[in-house]
């Protein structure tokens, strides 16, 4: 707790005042322990140069006792997610995934994702009425993301509902069960990948070969994993990005502007937006940090968008700057456990506003956005809104 206030609660990070608050714990208790909470007693950071000593230094601060909140402790798949294992062990898997997700090994899929995003936006264009959230932001990443895996065109709507129903749904049992036939679906591609490889993530993941190679069962693990976060995260940002752009006077203008330089642009709506709550990271070793000693054993938890919006390394933080260069933000991490996906996420993302600004005249909201209480994820459940095409028509929020 601080001044009452329980950040493990998801209703904290829903509420108007949130930003203040943590500003206030940055100031005053840079690393923080809070105890009493949902989660139990926990360390708190808040500064940008605190959180990169915890996420850059594994050998003091681990995976292995879990990487959010409410995972268990120790959580499902330690040791054998790319998540949830820390070096050397860690370096291996990373290794297996990271070719495919390099921006040369992307550059293949560009054209497939900006027609995605086109068709999309298309369609939208033709509603009085649309929710961002369910017609563009989930599908675009769902989609990429059975590219990247090469998922059979025959298995693909089935897959995708079943993503929808695991991740989406919300109702627990039906959560639970989709992922099961989620992860029988990827056991048996596994499986037929280590016979039979080809050029993509899965068979990557599922080739047996190497120092550090994965059994069948941990490549689906791991596949698993890969799908939820590469969904999750674009999801949850480009939701929260829109969300932004029809609340933020002027910003959609200025994302429209000719001379913007849009990878700059995608940093920066990833920083202020940072829609991953936090990072747990278990002391492994007794250590000191902002001047409190942490003990082996203790949990450690950065609190992402309060390192996101700090002073000292990010001028005027609260304010959009899509020109701010360089932007060391976290939305995507720091250290070994740096995003695999990071490079995909950005790619996605950038095409997702280049097609905005060349299809889309103007945005208007249409009703309350529905958030997702979560301490994961700032996301959104549901975002109804409006586009207006380049005529001139409409309004601009």
């Amino acid at each position: 707790m601080f001044d009452g206030h329980d950040l493990t609660d998801p209703r904290f990070w829903t509420r108007g005042d949130t930003h203040r608050i943590v500003a206030r714990m940055r100031d005053e208790a840079p690393v923080h322990r809070h105890e009493g909470t949902t989660e139990g007693d926990i360390w708190g950071v808040f500064t940008h140069e605190h959180a990169v000593e915890v996420l850059g230094n594994a050998e003091v601060y681990g995976s292995e006792g879990g990487s959010l909140l409410g995972s268990g402790n120790p959580p499902a798949g330690a040791g054998r997610m790319m998540a949830l294992t820390d070096p050397p062990r860690h370096r291996g898997i990373r290794n297996a995934a990271a070719d495919r997700f390099s921006p040369r090994s992307l550059a293949r899929f560009e054209p497939a994702i900006r027609k995605l995003v086109a068709e999309l936006i298309d369609l939208a264009l033709g509603e009085e009425e649309f929710d961002f959230v369910g017609s563009i932001a989930s599908v675009v990443p769902m989609v990429v993301l059975c590219d990247v895996m090469d998922i059979p065109a025959k298995d693909r709507s089935s897959i995708e509902r079943l993503c929808d129903e695991a991740f989406l749904s919300g109702a627990p049992n039906r959560r639970r069960e989709a992922h099961q036939d989620l992860l029988a679906y990827l056991l048996e591609l596994v499986i037929e990948r280590r016979i039979d490889p080809g050029d993509d993530l899965v068979s990557a993941l599922a080739s047996g070969e190497g120092r550090y190679a994965l059994s069948i069962q941990d490549a689906v693990l791991n596949c698993d994993n890969i799908m939820v976060g590469g969904v999750q995260t674009v999801r949850h940002t480009a939701s929260a990005i829109m969300h932004l752009l029809l609340h933020a006077p002027g910003l959609w203008n200025r994302l429209r502007s000719p001379d913007l330089r849009f990878n700059p642009a995608v940093d920066e709506l990833l920083r202020v937006t940072s829609v991953g709550v936090h990072v747990l990271r278990t002391v492994r070793k007794p250590a000191e940090l902002g001047g409190r000693h942490l003990s082996t054993g203790d949990r450690v938890v950065v609190w992402i968008p309060s390192a996101n919006r700090d002073p000292e390394v990010f001028q005027d933080p609260d304010r959009a700057d899509l020109t701010r260069t360089p932007n060391r933000h976290l939305a995507l991490g720091r250290g070994p456990h740096f995003c695999v996906g990071a490079a995909l996420a950005r790619l996605e993302l950038r095409l997702l506003l280049e097609e905005l600004v060349g299809r889309v005249g103007a945005i208007e909201s249409t009703g309350p956005a529905t958030p997702a209480l979560s301490i994961i994820n700032l996301g959104l459940n549901r975002l109804p809104m409006r586009f207006h095409t380049n005529t001139g028509e409409g309004v601009d929020a």
